[in-house]
């Protein structure tokens, strides 16, 4: 899953709520404490949340008790050099 995509499980609407932790995406949707995919006024399903994670006051053992659906895809991964790419220059 890109982030694009993940924006669209924003919880609102009837789309299930995800957030993303450290590459990993969960579905917090059965959560009360998501309800509409705000999860107490502090943070919004659909984006990746491991920053805002990092000084959160819970640990992040919490989020992994949910699901993972998916992971994020690397938007444009490293590009391998070949040995003929190695020699162009």
């Amino acid at each position: 899953m890109t982030l694009n995509e993940l924006t669209q499980h924003d919880g609102r609407n009837g789309n299930k709520a995800y957030v993303a932790v450290n590459g990993k995406v969960y579905d917090v949707s059965a959560s009360p404490l998501w309800r509409n995919g705000d999860h107490q006024g502090t943070h919004q399903a659909g984006a990746d949340l491991t920053q805002e994670l990092a000084t959160a006051p819970h640990v992040r053992a919490v989020i992994e008790r949910f699901p993972i659906v998916a992971h994020i895809e690397d938007p444009d991964p490293p590009k391998k050099k070949g040995l003929l790419g190695f020699f162009k220059k």
